[in-house]
């Protein structure tokens, strides 16, 4: 490991403007086909596809997603997460030269699926990277601003392709597809200069490097109290989860005294939340949508598609300024209100398009305003806060699996919605919008039910939260019993029915 960041605060800056980096590549992924999809020569170069193929082509990237969840599953444990990361923009690079260099559809579809392996890995593995390197008081506002810098990433794919969107020939989309190893090619320079996991390598009992990683990062010297407490606690929480052995894959949903299974279902639950939100059909598809739906022409359409995707970015600084104030549940229950009452509106205002004018163009305004609005609440909410709850709430012993398996939920679900919504915006038109409405009520009750604050509480300290509280409500658990405060106030726990016996820690470790 090379020393070009030194130590302490200039060391976490690096980790978490490198975490940043890789979140821009992973929205300027995601945003960069949004305009793309309409260039005449990229949709003469592969002969007009249709709705359905179209379709296929987007959406086959999220898939290939998945399958990097899938493989960070399988070899995040023996890689650790920096080489996770590291294989990660490997298959990013590899991706992005098929893509850029694709002369047929084949060829476009294994350049995308080889590229979302890439982010696949990178977006199960980086989010919890961050967490483990983060202080309790500030890892909520670190790993939001990684989802805020995905929607700096497709604001930066928006503009960047509306721009060349006026050049002639294949560089209006070729080069938009290349200029996405810029990113990686940073991510994976850094990395040479950035520290593993301090976590990761005591689960790995790599006990001295890990030590020597935590003094780093806090630059403080040896035997200094707070890293001491903070080994302690990693080592105490490592021993009470392999309380029954070493833990193995097959142990990812069992119900264990630190409730394993429930809080992998919770991960999982938090990313299917977020993509069942609609949020991908406006990612990906908001310049078709409002030429499709609300009947703009194509340059106009394109100019407030760049416009509606900055409210998202403007919308995600509220989380990563005030995430470790304001908490996760409340906020997410509000953003999924406020996003279902924006899609209830946009459907009932776009089923005017059969009115004859004024009516219809005044509606069809009314509509935008609404894509507005939706893009400043999701971004104020759902779209970060999964990203910080899917690392903290997992044990330990089970956060490389489990975080794959969350992040999984994000590509799969992420797939299904690009590969409808090309159908379903130009056949149920403005019925599409119902769909994402009733699902986004749904999911405030589901939050209320089942969701615990995890604001302020150490990654260690979650064991102690989920051994105490057996409810299968937990969101409801919490309120009645502890009355806490969904605001600024730092959550209590009662955690007098966990105490760790340190006999039995020392002899189970």
């Amino acid at each position: 490991m090379y020393d070009w960041f030194g130590r302490g605060r200039s060391l976490r800056w690096a980790i978490t403007v490198t975490c940043e980096t890789a979140f821009i590549l992973f929205g300027y992924d995601q945003g960069v086909f949004g305009n793309i999809i309409n260039n005449a020569d990229f949709l003469g170069q592969f002969n007009h596809p249709g709705d359905s193929l179209l379709g296929i082509i987007v959406s086959i990237y999220t898939l290939g997603c998945f399958c990097g969840c899938v493989l960070n599953f399988i070899m995040g444990d023996k890689l650790g997460r920096k080489k996770a990361i590291w294989v990660g923009m490997v298959f990013v690079l590899v991706g992005t030269v098929l893509q850029s260099t694709s002369y047929t559809i084949p060829h476009m579809m294994v350049g995308r699926f080889v590229c979302g392996i890439g982010t696949g890995l990178e977006t199960s593995t980086i989010p919890m990277y961050q967490a483990e390197l983060s202080e309790a008081h500030i890892r909520g506002r670190l790993i939001c601003s990684e989802a805020l810098f995905v929607g700096i990433g497709i604001t930066i794919a928006y503009w960047f392709d509306y721009g060349l969107s006026f050049a002639e020939g294949s560089i209006a989309w070729r080069l938009p597809i290349a200029c996405q190893a810029f990113f990686a090619i940073i991510v994976f320079l850094a990395l040479f200069a950035l520290p593993e996991s301090p976590r990761y390598l005591f689960q790995t009992e790599i006990n001295d490097e890990a030590q020597d990683i935590l003094y780093r990062i806090y630059d403080l010297p040896r035997g200094d109290s707070k890293v001491e407490d903070e080994i302690m606690t990693i080592r105490a929480a490592i021993a009470v989860e392999n309380l029954h052995g070493k833990f193995k894959w097959r142990y990812i949903f069992r119900s264990d005294e630190v409730r394993t299974g429930y809080r992998v279902l919770l991960s999982y639950g938090a990313m299917f939340m977020q993509q069942m939100s609609g949020i991908n059909l406006i990612n990906y598809y908001i310049t078709t949508v409002l030429i499709t739906n609300v009947g703009m022409d194509h340059n106009t359409a394109m100019v407030l598609a760049g416009v509606i995707i900055i409210f998202f970015t403007i919308g995600s600084l509220v989380p990563s300024f005030f995430i470790d104030r304001i908490g996760r549940r409340l906020p997410s229950m509000l953003g999924h209100l406020c996003s279902g009452i924006c899609m209830m509106m946009i459907a009932i205002m776009l089923s005017f398009n059969d009115y004859p004018e004024p009516i219809k163009s005044r509606t069809a305004i009314a509509a935008v305003c609404f894509f507005f609005i939706y893009q400043l609440g999701f971004g104020a909410s759902v779209n970060c806060i999964p990203w910080a709850y899917v690392p903290e709430i997992l044990p330990l012993q089970a956060r490389a699996k489990g975080t794959a398996i969350g992040i999984s939920a994000n590509w799969l679900w992420n797939f299904f919605v690009v590969m409808i919504t090309p159908v379903i915006i130009s056949r149920l038109q403005w019925r599409a919008y119902i769909i994402f409405a009733v699902t986004n009520f749904v999911f405030v009750f589901v939050h209320y039910c089942f969701y615990p604050e995890t604001m302020n509480i150490s990654l260690e300290d979650m064991d102690r939260l989920f051994i105490e509280h057996k409810a299968l409500f937990m969101g409801w658990k919490r309120i009645t019993r502890h009355g806490i405060a969904m605001g600024g106030e730092m959550n209590e726990i009662a955690v007098e029915a966990s105490k760790i016996d340190i006999e039995h820690v020392q002899e189970a470790s």
